[in-house]
């Protein structure tokens, strides 16, 4: 699956969270680590990983009479997909608007504030020093 092919629904992403933190693991385990968030029935759970399954999200392996999951794309590719689609769809592929968006209308902390200059300082560094060689 290529990372502009993925498209995940929310009840997806509480899936795979659940998946990314317990891999490999059964729908059961799964169910029963959401029940605090989600009132999902067992067969809610066990039908969307086998739709998962088929759209490319979880990987199944059968042992006897039980089937375990595990993901089949990291949390990096689905929050990179999802970020490129957000940007794609609300701000024409343009990622400095979004980021001006981002700042000027969210509540960031100073500590945030001073993550985000620290980040954008250290990749300037990396970035300049890759080309003086």
């Amino acid at each position: 699956m290529k990372n502009g092919d993925i498209e995940l629904f929310e009840s997806e992403w509480t899936i795979l969270g659940a998946v990314w933190e317990l891999e490999p693991c059964a729908a059961p385990t799964v169910q029963e680590s959401l029940c605090g968030t989600k009132d999902w029935a067992y067969s809610t759970v066990k039908t969307m990983m086998d739709r998962m399954v088929k759209k490319g999200l979880l990987e199944a392996e059968k042992i006897c009479n039980l089937y375990l999951y595990k993901s089949a794309i990291t949390k990096q590719q689905a929050q990179s997909t999802e970020i490129v689609r957000t940007l794609k769809r609300a701000f024409d592929g343009a990622l400095t608007p979004m980021m001006q968006f981002m700042i000027n209308n969210d509540d960031l902390s100073s500590e945030e504030y001073d993550q985000l200059e620290k980040l954008i300082r250290e990749r300037k560094a990396r970035k300049s020093g890759s080309k003086k060689k």
